[in-house]
Parts: structure tokens; sequence; C-alpha cells
């Protein structure tokens, strides 16, 4: 029995749902998202509260009755509040520069790397107290689409992993990084 599937969506007001018969369209302040829906799975929106059923509890319907909850889930989120994540600069000489349609980071190899940002996602570079050494900065991506700013967020942290010696590069923020000793004088 998936318990996920299970639970019920609340929709909120100014939130418009279109159930189709392969996706789910779900409209609102954020910007208009869709999500597929597996073969055997519907969906009923009945006084502001959307329900998914499946046929049987037959293999697979049990698997793609919790996927489908949790991706309309997502739109309906996405929509009303967004998704965010952030990732901490850290390390002598390191830099970073939001512009409207790009990301400038220098990394400390010969040229400044330039990374896109894609429509419907917003980067946000600000100076927070953390207890970091060598902390530079920290870039927020959010947006409405959950996979897209995680996507994001990880093509970014790509670019420069943190260190296993000194931790300097690019780390999410709840990410514990464990360091390893380094050599030791005789």
């Amino acid at each position: 029995m998936s318990r996920i599937g299970k639970k019920p969506i609340a929709v909120p007001n100014g939130v418009k749902v279109t159930i189709g018969d392969r996706c789910i369209e779900v409209e609102g302040k954020l910007g208009k998202l869709s999500a597929p829906i597996p073969s055997g799975i519907s969906f009923e929106l009945k006084d502001g509260v959307l329900t998914a059923t499946r046929p049987s509890d037959e293999k697979p319907y049990p698997g793609y009755h919790g996927l489908a909850r949790a991706l309309a889930a997502n739109c309906v989120r996405g929509v009303t509040e967004g998704f965010s994540k952030d990732l901490d600069l850290v390390g002598i000489g390191y830099k970073v520069d939001a512009k409207p349609n790009a990301v400038t980071l220098a990394l400390g190899y010969s040229h400044p790397i330039e990374f896109p940002i894609p429509k419907g996602i917003s980067v946000k570079v600000e100076k927070q107290s953390r207890t970091i050494q060598n902390y530079v900065a920290t870039i927020t991506i959010s947006g409405a689409d959950k996979q897209l700013v995680g996507q994001l967020a990880a093509d970014i942290r790509s670019l420069k992993r943190p260190d296993a010696y000194k931790g300097k590069g690019l780390r999410y923020a709840n990410e514990a990084i464990k360091l390893k000793v380094g050599k030791k004088g005789a």
C-alpha cells in the first residue's frame, strides 16, 4: 500500500489544476507546471482537494501511485511557494557574481566561468553569517520547478566540488564535509 499515494493534496485558492489524459497541469502565481501521469493512475479534484487513485494493488501500480502523487504535489507547491537550494562558496580568491542571465564564477582556474541560467530560475548571491573558514558567499537558486532547481544546483556544484583536505569549493549549505588529515611533519 502506498502511504504517499493516499495522501490528499490541498489546492490553495488561486491555483488552477487541469487534469488531462496523460498529464496534469497546474497554474499559479509563480508560473505554470505540468507533470506526467503514469498509466493506470487517475486524479480527481473535488472541493479544493486533489487525490490520486489506482485500479488495483498489483505491481507496478503502488509505485506509480506514490510517484504520481509526489509529482503533482511538487507542481502545486512549486506554483504557490517555489523551491530553493543554497550553495556556499568557500576558498580564498574565489568570487561569484550574479547577472540577470548568467552567473560568473572565479574558482581558481585560469579563466572565469560564465554559467547560463535557464528561464524560470532566479539566482541571488549574498554574504551570510557562516562559521565556515574562508567563507566567500552563498548562492541561492530558486524557481517553481523542483527538478530544474536541483539540477542547476548540482551542475554549478560540479564546477568545483569541495576539496578533501581544505574544504575549498562549492558545497550545499547543509552539507557536512569530512576533511582528511594532511601530511604530518616527521
